[in-house]
């Protein structure tokens, strides 16, 4: 996605691009045909240089204003930019967090609309680099087919949603059923109907440019929308199963931050300077104990455990069940050295808890991944952050890099280790069926337990 630049002078716009005479062709001759094909090679010719470039020809983007309050600017006027960076980035923080838990205590609804607000916030500082670095060249719908695009795939993915949790409110609702009996094909063909739009927006001076902007719009879905529904995907398995992710990666993000500001000495990586061994070691070891701890807290209650179903009679969703063995604790027998270090043979814990070490592990030593990818996108472009939504911490997709990369990774863990089957989902699906279906189940279900002993035969008269 880099600036168009060539040696030579440039035509103004509106001017004709003059190829010069070819060897063996008279400057005046009538050759009108072929000099309208040449015209035309040339400029394919001049346009097509975009795979030769270098970084060194891409467009620098503006920096961001300065967007800090001006009673921080004031009250920290007196202390040198790294502590003054450091202050401002706390007290958003703390600020950040405490926001974090009043959506918390308003429950999952309100945690699923946070979560949509941030992929759509995601999108658009994505998509806002690939205009600016592309304005120059007036590309016919971009951003209209991008935003167009982001509509399509969340009406995918959210009807899906719907489809498989909210099975008996659209029952009641006969608009929703035709639209969830054809969701498929209404997606497809909005999609549909995006893709003929882009193909018939194609100019043909600016061909590369236009794929290379299809591209990055479908690539910034890849990395949002998808992974947000994956977030939303392990909200339903339980609250727990987002909130542990969710601030383990916060934790290491945070505690790294305080190692490395305080003892960081060795640059980790290249991509991200200020990134130091010290902090991204003690950041792991931060995290774990946090997981560890924050697992054993929240596995107490219902509200965090219970998986989050829709219910219709209440018209509300609720977090109500009895909770899973994976909730209830369990007595483990110790290694023989921790037995030496702890003075017991016996411990008991909740087993979320080992479960918690795995996402702990994965959230600080895989998870930075995901930042260091950001990193080296906004190196490509030149720029220092997404945006400047945040002062002190840059754009909202600067403090989420890690949280899509740990997203699919507990999506992915809890549909290999934890998932079984779900009773409630599967008594959903069959009080959608026809009164026919459902007898049919019944007599197999009854034929199925009684040839395992469960039930007694019926007595014949």
């Amino acid at each position: 996605m880099l600036e168009l630049r060539y040696r030579g002078s440039c035509p103004s716009p509106g001017e004709a691009v003059s190829p010069p005479p070819r060897e063996g062709e008279a400057a005046g001759g009538d050759h009108e045909t072929e000099s309208t094909s040449d015209k035309e090679t040339d400029i394919d010719d001049r346009y097509g240089d975009l795979d030769s470039r270098t970084d060194s020809d891409i467009l620098e983007i503006p920096a961001s204003s300065d967007r800090t309050p001006e009673i921080l600017k004031k009250a920290l006027s007196g202390l040198s930019s790294r502590w003054k960076n450091w202050w401002i980035r706390g007290i958003l923080t703390l600020t950040m967090i405490s926001l974090f838990f009043l959506i918390i205590y308003m429950g999952s609804f309100m945690l699923m609309l946070l979560v949509l607000g941030i992929q759509v916030k995601c999108f658009h500082e994505i998509i806002t680099i690939g205009y600016r670095v592309y304005h120059s060249y007036d590309l016919p719908w971009f951003r209209t087919l991008s935003w167009y695009f982001l509509l399509c795939v969340n009406y995918f993915f959210y009807g899906e949603t719907v489809a498989d949790y909210f099975a008996t409110f659209v029952q009641r609702e006969e608009q929703l059923q035709f639209l969830i009996r054809y969701h498929r094909f209404i997606s497809f063909a909005l999609y549909l109907a995006g893709f003929c739009m882009f193909v018939l927006s194609l100019v043909k001076k600016h061909y590369r440019l236009q794929f290379y902007m299809f591209a990055w719009t479908h690539v910034t879905l890849l990395i949002t929308v998808t992974q947000s529904h994956l977030v939303i995907q392990n909200l339903f398995e339980g609250m727990i199963w987002f909130l542990v992710p969710i601030s383990s990666v916060i934790c290491n993000d945070i505690t790294a931050y305080l190692f490395g500001f305080f003892f960081g000495r060795t640059p980790l990586i290249k991509l991200s300077p200020k990134k130091t061994w010290e902090g991204f070691i003690g950041g792991f070891f931060s995290t774990v104990v946090f997981g560890f701890i924050a697992a054993y807290v929240l596995s107490k209650y219902q509200y965090f455990v219970c998986p989050v179903e829709y219910r219709s009679d209440v018209n509300s969703f609720v977090t109500e069940c009895e909770p899973s063995e994976l909730f209830q604790l369990q007595t483990y027998s110790l290694p023989p050295f921790l037995k030496a270090v702890l003075r017991q043979e016996r411990v008991s814990l909740y087993p979320f808890q080992i479960h918690s070490i795995a996402l702990s592990t994965f959230a600080s030593l895989i998870g930075p991944f995901g930042g260091f990818f950001a990193s080296g996108f906004k190196r490509a472009f030149k720029i220092k952050d997404f945006a400047n939504t945040i002062p002190g911490h840059g754009g909202i997709m600067d403090r989420f890099d890690c949280q899509y990369l740990m997203a699919t990774f507990v999506h992915v863990y809890i549909t290999s280790f934890i998932r079984g089957p779900n009773p409630s989902k599967v008594l959903q699906q069959l009080l959608v069926l026809q009164p026919e279906q459902q007898l049919n189940i019944y007599k197999t279900l009854k034929t199925h337990l009684i040839e395992k002993g469960i039930l007694q035969p019926a007595l014949k008269v």
